[in-house]
């Protein structure tokens, strides 16, 4: 059984917090807007690190009524290993590992040019029965040369 999976997502229009952190006001507005939104099968939104600080953005789709105070920004799409975990629980060095294993096994390699992404996959109810969120590890990637 794999435990990485290979996903591509487009290049596309996401809404952006703008760089933060957890318990600013920025944040704390941006998840309200994001809780207000309809809940779909997957989640949308996406965090990084971009060296500066933390960045929240949120799939765009055309008609969304956005605050001002948030941008609507270009997003760079492209192949990404996954991985799940428990969100602030996850050993990323062993998860890292098994990453490169499998993109060593699977002619690929990691894509620096773009940065990793998280998002928490689990729903409310879910977290409430378990008692912890599980997490999406991004890690870009592209064909090994």
């Amino acid at each position: 059984m794999q435990n990485v999976r290979v996903y591509e997502m487009p290049d596309c229009k996401m809404v952006s917090s703008g760089i933060g952190m957890f318990g600013e006001e920025k944040f704390e507005a941006f998840n309200k807007w994001i809780s207000s939104q309809k809940r779909c099968i997957y989640p949308k939104d996406f965090l990084f690190w971009d060296g500066s600080g933390f960045h929240w953005v949120y799939m765009y789709e055309e008609g969304m009524n956005v605050p001002a105070e948030f941008d609507i920004i270009d997003f760079k799409g492209g192949l990404y290993a996954v991985a799940t975990g428990i969100d602030q629980q996850t050993d990323r060095d062993l998860m890292n590992a098994e990453v490169d294993k499998f993109l060593s096994e699977n002619g690929f390699e990691r894509d620096m040019s773009r940065l990793e992404l998280g998002n928490i996959i689990t729903s409310p109810l879910a977290q409430e029965i378990m008692g912890y969120e599980q997490m999406d590890y991004y890690t870009p990637i592209k064909g090994r040369d």
